[in-house]
């Protein structure tokens, strides 16, 4: 079974910067097999990593809608489309991603939800990390996108405000049942080692894995549309996400 990571956040704290980061840390460590999960309807992660997104769940799910002939007479629809899942996977150099994609129409988003969901229960089991970039905000936990995992890591941005939309998802997650192993918070375009937050942080109960610093050369590569993996090994924010990674997995 995979060491589950789900990765969440309230917009613009740089979740999916996290994510990728997560990804190409693993990636380069040789650390082991890595699936990674594209679950946000706003897709970036792909970007991010500097690929190609294939098809998504919602693309295939889009097509089925619009052609039920398309699924061959001696194969169930779910069959069918772990089938399409199954090419639609982005086979990289390191890992592989699989995107959730965007929804059309009333109702889709608890459809192609429930898709996810039971393929990734069948995937986990042929990986040994699985990244989930879940979407921004508390929506997805109450459609329970992510119903386990071994670590939920909520990224904040250097704000009080930030720590307490960190709270609040965590919060959620206990309520609406999701198992998860423990939780973990990251700060992510910290100053000063987030000195400023720590009070807050302890108050709330929410364990501090690290913070990450302000980096300049992470908006040069976002104007230059360059994926993260074009960092240079000494930029300040693949400092911070060694020793982060190095903590969260022990390893």
């Amino acid at each position: 079974m995979g060491y589950t990571i789900a990765i969440c956040g309230k917009g613009g704290t740089g979740k999916t910067t996290v994510a990728a980061l997560i990804i190409n840390w693993l990636r380069t460590n040789k650390k082991g097999s890595v699936l990674a999960v594209d679950a946000d309807p706003n897709s970036n992660l792909a970007n991010y990593l500097g690929i190609t997104q294939k098809e998504s769940l919602a693309d295939i799910v889009e097509s089925m809608a619009k052609n039920s002939n398309i699924v061959p007479s001696n194969m169930s629809k779910d069959h069918y489309i772990e089938y399409r899942v199954q090419l639609g996977l982005n086979e990289e150099n390191g890992f592989d991603l699989l995107s959730m994609g965007q929804p059309e129409g009333p109702g889709c988003y608890c459809y192609v939800n429930n898709v996810l969901r039971n393929i990734m229960q069948k995937l986990i089991k042929n990986y040994d990390f699985v990244v989930i970039d879940n979407e921004a905000g508390l929506e997805h936990l109450s459609r329970r996108t992510t119903r386990a995992a071994d670590c939920l890591l909520l990224v904040s941005d250097n704000s009080v405000a930030g720590i307490r939309s960190a709270k609040r998802i965590l919060d959620l997650a206990r309520d609406i049942g999701i198992k998860f192993k423990g939780s973990k918070l990251i700060v992510n375009r910290a100053t000063n080692g987030c000195i400023n937050l720590k009070d807050k942080i302890n108050s709330i109960g929410i364990e501090l894995l690290g913070c990450i610093a302000e980096d300049k050369s992470l908006l040069d590569l976002s104007i230059e549309d360059r994926p993260l993996s074009n960092l240079d090994k000494d930029a300040i924010i693949i400092e911070g996400i060694n020793k982060i990674a190095k903590h969260l997995l022990n390893k």
